[in-house]
């Protein structure tokens, strides 16, 4: 398999591997969507990492299968491409990716679908896509643009240059830069620690930030007010409050 899934302490680590760059063939992308949809139903998956490896995440596409593509074929597929980094988006569990050297064109785009970017300090990010006569295709335009704002997505995308750690982390690109040998380390322990939180809260607050910036802010309001009302009907809310009550904030065992 191209992409295998691996779990173990409540957190469920996607892995590409397809030597030496990770590109992301169709046969890539359809197993990060079963795989990504499988996490989604199993309730022993609380937490996701994404990860390459130690010496990439995805250089991109596999452009020779790309190349061989016409018109017509591109038409059909286009929907299917968008729709695997589209399943990995909407995995209703905090999701982190761990980057390690390059994470080009669609690497790129399956890290825009994480909630949480670490990056090693040796890290490339970019959206080459312009240098073959094509736009990003597989949510760049849009998932870039939400993350670092129109201006910044529009110089990456217009140019096709190569980020580094330093500069990705200063617009917002990645979330931390760490020394490449603790990428997945740290990724790992930041999945654990939130796979140990209140699942269906984290569910509620993912959704309501996610469906808040794809709508208007009363539309927003409206998500989070129900969400925040429903939980009040489980249990990991009773356990929370009655923690803090009695044992002080942080200390709650959810189950």
């Amino acid at each position: 398999m191209t992409v295998n899934l691996e779990v173990a302490d409540g957190v469920g680590t996607i892995r590409l591997d397809r030597p030496p760059m990770n590109a992301l063939d169709i046969a890539t992308q359809d197993r990060l969507r079963e795989l990504a949809e499988e996490v989604t139903r199993r309730d022993d998956v609380r937490a996701v990492v994404v990860w390459g490896g130690e010496k990439v995440f995805a250089a991109g596409a596999d452009i020779k299968e790309m190349q061989a593509m016409d018109h017509s074929a591109m038409v059909v597929r286009s929907k299917a491409l968008q729709d695997s980094f589209t399943a990995v988006a909407r995995i209703p569990k905090p999701v982190v990716a761990a980057i390690t050297g390059y994470a080009l064109g669609g690497g790129c785009e399956l890290a825009l679908c994480a909630d949480f970017r670490i990056a090693a300090d040796n890290a490339k990010l970019g959206q080459p896509e312009i240098l073959l006569g094509l736009i990003p295709g597989a949510g760049g335009t849009q998932r870039l643009a939400r993350l670092v704002g129109p201006s910044k997505a529009k110089d990456l995308i217009f140019t096709g240059r190569h980020v580094k750690a330093e500069e990705a982390l200063a617009i917002g690109l990645v979330d931390r830069v760490v020394p490449a040998a603790e990428v997945h380390e740290q990724a790992h322990a930041w999945a654990a620690r939130l796979a140990a939180g209140p699942a269906l809260a984290l569910r509620a607050a993912k959704e309501s930030v996610d469906v808040g910036l794809e709508t208007d802010i009363d539309t927003g309001l409206t998500v989070e007010r129900n969400w925040f009302a429903g939980l009040f009907a489980t249990e990991d809310r009773e356990t929370g409050m009655r923690s803090f009550v009695e044992e002080g904030p942080g200390k709650a065992k959810f189950r």
